[in-house]
């Protein structure tokens, strides 16, 4: 199911996005979207969600491409991004570039340990957050202004 829902009195577009019958649960017997807004005082029932930072070898290009000055002002509005939303933000780190990595593969008899990731791709995790908001729709909004990586995967926190 694609639905979109608009961000009312931000000037911003709607925001769209994918659902799916495994991304609903069953509640008395209804079937309700789980990532829907939690009922109660917000002080009592609030989501937590992980947003996964992920560049792309575009993006690390663009960014070793520029010069001092640039990439300076590049940090300075990833640090104002935190420091705006420092008061959801319940942990965040930033881990060291994908060949610092060591891959454990289970499979089989004895685990097998490497260095480096286990799939080279073009995209990498880079960093992560652990925002604590009142629902999916906050943690869009704060997406929509993250000033760096081309991508942002959000995924709530079990539990």
């Amino acid at each position: 199911m694609r639905l979109s829902r608009p961000d009312v009195g931000t000037g911003l577009p709607p925001v769209v996005y994918e659902t799916t019958t495994a991304a609903r649960s069953a509640v008395h017997g209804d079937t309700v979207d789980r990532y829907a807004p939690p009922t109660g005082n917000r002080e009592d029932r609030t989501m937590k969600y992980v947003l996964m930072f992920v560049d792309t070898e575009q993006f690390a290009a663009d960014l070793q491409a520029m010069d001092g000055a640039e990439q300076e002002r590049a940090y300075l509005r990833v640090q104002q991004w935190f420091a705006d939303h420092s008061d959801k933000i319940t942990h965040h780190t930033h881990l060291l570039p994908a060949h610092t990595a060591t891959t454990v593969r289970l499979a089989g008899g004895e685990p097998l340990v490497s260095d480096g990731p286990f799939v080279e791709g073009k995209e990498v995790i880079s960093g992560y957050v652990e925002i604590d908001v009142a629902d999916l729709d906050e943690a869009l909004a704060m997406v929509r202004v993250w000033p760096a990586c081309p991508i942002v995967e959000i995924r709530p926190v079990a539990g």
